[in-house]
């Protein structure tokens, strides 16, 4: 099992949600990086989504964008990426990591050179954002000779057929998107989004973690009710954006803030409700 299956599995076994936070590697500068991914694990993080910066984004809203711009004005590449999370892995061999970007970086670096460099620096899965279902078949082999998860993304949009499909392709778990828009979108249907995902599993048995929107303790303590995993992101970009001058105080409003998560959805699942 990897460690995202280990995982997952756990946090099920407990019966808690597991909590996925979201950072932009290389944001607000290369040098902060790992100490903002020690600083999700004291927050309580389960699984950390690094963002590998990129210039041409699909999906994600100004925030993460804008995120991005400032990592890459520092000059980060796909090969600084998987240097910090070798760095990360010197003293954190147990939290799982997972790279979420675009396919062209990975292209530039080479399939197969990236799935080998990726395994050696401690990565355990990747999410293509803009890999379709149509593509995996020639992506996903380098990835798996990595021993690397292949994460999907599921829209509201998308078809029980399509569904299917991805969720065939796919292992560790599978990231509903919860809106159509970008990250940081606004509302989130709690209502919805059960239904959605109750018709999802009826396609796979990976856990599912839902994403896009997560802002507060109260809508990820919602969420979890019909979730396997929660992710958060934009929320944690602007405060990492708004205290990049202090980096003891960024750090410490970091944990805090996904802190606050965490209890909102421990909370939730020894008492079923969620106090709005």
């Amino acid at each position: 099992m990897t460690r995202i299956s280990k995982c997952l599995a756990a946090t099920r076994e407990a019966g808690r949600t597991a909590l996925i936070p979201y950072i932009t590697a290389g944001d607000p500068n290369p040098n902060a990086t790992v100490d903002i991914m020690h600083a999700l694990v004291a927050g309580g993080a389960d699984i950390i989504e690094l963002g590998v910066p990129f210039s041409d984004p699909m999906a994600d809203g100004p925030v993460i964008q804008a995120a991005c711009e400032r990592a890459l004005a520092h000059g980060t590449s796909l090969a600084d990426v998987l240097a910090m999370v070798r760095e990360f892995r010197r003293s954190n061999d147990d939290t799982a990591v997972v790279l979420m970007g675009y396919l062209n970086p990975i292209d530039r670096f080479g399939f197969e050179a990236f799935g080998r460099a990726a395994r050696d620096a401690g990565v355990d899965g990747v999410l293509a954002v803009d890999l379709s279902a149509e593509e995996a078949p020639d992506v996903l082999p380098a990835l798996t000779a990595g021993e690397l998860d292949a994460i999907s993304l599921i829209a509201p949009t998308t078809s029980d057929e399509r569904m299917a499909r991805i969720c065939a392709q796919s292992s560790g778990f599978i990231y509903y998107v919860s809106l159509k828009g970008v990250t940081g979108a606004d509302r989130i249907e709690v209502d919805a989004l059960a239904a959605q995902v109750a018709r999802i599993r009826h396609h796979t048995e990976l856990p599912i973690a839902v994403g896009f929107g997560v802002r507060t303790p109260a809508i990820a303590a919602a969420v979890a009710r019909a979730a396997d995993a929660v992710v958060a992101g934009s929320v944690l970009v602007r405060e990492i954006e708004r205290l990049a001058g202090d980096h003891a105080a960024m750090l410490a409003r970091v944990t805090e803030t996904l802190a606050a998560m965490r209890r909102a959805m421990d909370e939730t699942s020894s008492t079923g409700e969620v106090d709005a």
